[in-house]
């Protein structure tokens, strides 16, 4: 079979696949809005019927998907033609068709979100399995392991035999031979039979469902003992992260508030002048920072880490100076008028009304400073200091051919900041979508 051929095939398959499923969720929404319980009933039908059918067909799990798809479809137009076009009205149609258009949207979404979410949940997964399985090919996704019983004092692996066309649960004795496997029968967990040569084709492993959760703890007891099981990397990061919020929330609100609304010479310039720090990267200022902290004798300390954010940032001034221009006017006057200083007037009026750009610079700050590597890497020489990301390069390089545990240490310490954005993603995008919308 040629690769063209393959190609188109796939091509063809996932096209009517996707264009079926979203035409096939419009037409079900369609028909539950206007209440065609028997048209309800045929869609709902169409699934178990053509998942009992694409079962029994003699295909692989991927090509059976793909002609289910192209099943789906004809099935689609079919139900179309003979049973909603000659009973539905026009207002039915328009809303099918806005249904369409949504449907394809929500499906074109999820299966972006899947995509993007499959290297977390590998991650996930191969911080719950065996050394045995992670080498395991073709993968395997989920973590299992094989299932042992006790059998005359000695701890055995259960396997299914094919024995004459009837599966027998059996235990594994021996598989050194190239291409028989030593087993004996199994009745309940009592051996009924003795030793039994059966080729290895025909025995298969017994799995279950499996995770190992000690990876996790394994993950922490290797750690040096002075680190108190990670603890002291928790704190150090804690500590640079919490530090690097306060300071930039601080700066960059109180120079988005001077840009934004006090009036004074060169306020325009020196704003330009500021956004055009931005396009200066890192690179080009690491070294004239490295010597400016190395004079002060704060290297190997965690003050380079979060002083910086003393100094507020061209990005987040700029967008803060937005959503401080949105807000009215009108506020500021009448606060004003009641006798509030330009301080008092930032602290009690302004600020309040900033609580959700506040948020999303908050979140970005977090992410950043959790997620910080360079700035331990340049700044930080001794092990008290190290924060999480640091050390978890460090562990990698001593525990790299240990997958469980290195993606055991990497899942927690992404979990945080996934939890974290996870409950918080509302006020980050609230603060994004209403920075410089006028009032």
């Amino acid at each position: 079979m040629s690769s063209l051929f393959i190609t188109v095939w796939v091509l063809v398959g996932l096209t009517s696949l996707f264009i079926s499923s979203a035409f096939w969720v419009a037409s079900l929404v369609t028909s539950s809005l206007n209440r065609r319980i028997s048209d309800i009933l045929v869609l709902i039908a169409l699934i178990p019927i053509l998942g009992v059918i694409g079962y029994f067909l003699p295909a692989s799990v991927f090509n059976r998907v793909l002609i289910i798809g192209i099943m789906l479809s004809a099935a689609d137009v079919i139900v179309w033609y003979k049973l909603m076009k000659s009973r539905w009205n026009w207002k039915e149609i328009k809303t099918l068709r806005a249904s369409l258009k949504q449907s394809s949207l929500h499906i074109t979404l999820l299966i972006g979100s899947a995509v993007f979410m499959l290297p977390f949940l590998w991650l996930v997964s191969t911080s719950l399995k065996t050394d045995r399985q992670m080498s395991a090919f073709p993968p395997q996704f989920i973590p299992e392991r094989h299932v042992r019983i006790i059998v005359n004092g000695s701890s055995r692996e259960v396997v299914n035999v094919n024995n004459g066309g009837t599966v027998q649960r059996a235990v594994l004795l021996d598989q050194s031979s190239a291409d028989q496997d030593i087993v004996q029968i199994l009745q309940g967990n009592r051996t009924v039979t003795g030793s039994v040569s059966v080729p290895k084709a025909e025995v298969k492993p017994e799995m279950h469902f499996a995770p190992r959760w000690t990876n996790y703890k394994d993950a922490l007891v290797d750690l040096p003992p002075e680190t108190n099981d990670g603890l002291l990397f928790l704190w150090n990061t804690l500590e640079v992260t919490v530090l690097s919020i306060a300071g930039t929330l601080l700066s960059c609100s109180m120079v988005a508030y001077s840009f934004s609304r006090l009036k004074w010479p060169g306020r325009d310039q020196l704003f330009v002048l500021l956004l055009a720090t931005m396009m200066l990267p890192g690179a080009v200022t690491m070294m004239p920072v490295f010597l400016i902290f190395r004079s002060l004798g704060w290297i190997d300390t965690l003050k380079p880490l979060w002083v910086p954010s003393l100094f507020a940032s061209a990005f987040n001034v700029f967008l803060l100076k937005q959503f401080f221009l949105g807000i009215p006017t009108e506020i500021e006057d009448a606060a004003k008028l009641d006798g509030c200083s330009y301080l008092a007037i930032f602290w009690k009026v302004m600020m309040p009304q900033m609580k959700p750009a506040l948020a999303a610079i908050t979140i970005m700050t977090f992410m950043g400073a959790w997620n910080d590597f360079r700035g331990p890497l340049i700044y930080i020489s001794s092990p008290s200091h190290e924060t999480l990301a640091y050390a978890l390069q460090l562990y990698q390089n001593t525990h790299g051919g240990e997958h469980g545990m290195m993606m055991a240490a990497s899942a927690m310490v992404m979990i945080p900041v996934l939890a974290i954005f996870f409950f918080t993603q509302k006020y980050f995008i609230q603060g994004i979508t209403l920075t410089g919308i006028k009032g």
